[in-house]
């Protein structure tokens, strides 16, 4: 396994600062972010560090070639919209816009593109799923004859009021996978599987590491914290941050030795990427390196380096 962190939380870095960071904290590999350039709609959005919309292949290669002499691999390519929308403009530009991070990852033969798949957060499973096929089932494709490996995160996207009932991803549990696996079959169509989502929705987060083994692209290491007193207030109906916040690996309730336990045994080998959203270090730019710096020394106790 590679150690690595998704890039999002050092928005004011360049690609190059951002790899030249990665080499100096002992960091193997990097997920880049590929948002529009535009403001960001959300937190953790918006960041561009890879503008696939106008890609300059010649700097690309440049920064590529840097990123293998310091020993930093790219994970993968981030962008993670609702394709789904129910605003058919809006759905439009997500999914043009994550065509052409496909086509970035081919052009600099990066081996993965991360992102949602979507979901009309005001319609029923069932509702979206005519919709969840006429838009991957092409996506996919194109995805598969570039030699691009998807992997789709399992976060629910609904923890804020414009993103209730249903949320804005679908892909949030092994049920939906399995239906989603099925309906859509390519072996370049996984997961980029991240334990903390399933801590709150009160899910074991190690039996999909055994079940969905060959779908298992990526990993986001991000930890997560439920405060019992909190959610016996206002109870699993209330809006996941008024119980449960997002904490750096090893300061929430994930046990991180049985985690890294269970992805050896299945034999998993790909990148393991830390996923920065703990608040408490978020000040300044100062001290969210350190959080990276300190969850780098924290997950080397389960992680041999190559």
């Amino acid at each position: 396994m590679k150690l690595g962190f998704v890039s999002a939380i050092l928005p004011e870095l360049s690609v190059e600062e951002v790899i030249e960071f990665a080499a100096e904290t002992d960091y193997e590999c990097v997920e880049l972010m590929c948002w529009p350039v535009s403001k960001a709609e959300r937190r953790y959005a918006g960041v561009t560090h890879v503008d696939a919309a106008d890609l300059d292949v010649a700097r690309g290669g440049q920064w590529m070639r840097r990123a293998e002499q310091l020993g930093v691999e790219i994970s993968g390519l981030g962008y993670y919209p609702n394709p789904l929308a129910p605003d058919p403009d809006e759905s439009a530009r997500c999914v043009g816009h994550l065509r052409k991070v496909i086509a970035a990852a081919a052009a600099l033969r990066i081996p993965r593109v991360h992102s949602f798949v979507g979901r009309d957060w005001t319609r029923s499973i069932e509702d979206n799923w005519p919709r969840f096929l006429e838009t991957w089932r092409p996506l996919v494709a194109e995805a598969e004859q570039a030699r691009v490996r998807i992997g789709i995160e399992n976060c629910p996207m609904r923890f804020s009021g414009d993103e209730w009932p249903g949320g804005k991803n679908l892909a949030v549990s092994p049920a939906i996978w399995r239906r989603m696996f099925t309906d859509i079959p390519s072996p370049w169509f996984g997961l980029n599987y991240d334990p903390s989502h399933f801590v709150w929705q009160r899910m074991d987060y190690l039996k999909p590491l055994r079940e969905f083994t060959s779908r298992l692209f990526h990993i986001h290491a991000k930890d997560v914290r439920i405060d019992p007193h909190r959610l016996d207030d206002v109870g699993i109906l209330a809006h996941p941050l008024e119980y449960h916040v997002p904490k750096l690996p090893g300061l929430g309730d994930i046990d991180w030795g049985r985690f890294f336990s269970v992805l050896a045994d299945v034999g998993y080998r790909g990148p393991v990427c830390v996923e920065v959203e703990d608040r408490s270090f978020e000040e300044n730019l100062a001290a969210r390196k350190a959080s990276l710096v300190q969850s780098a020394r924290y997950l080397r106790n389960f992680l041999t380096r190559r």
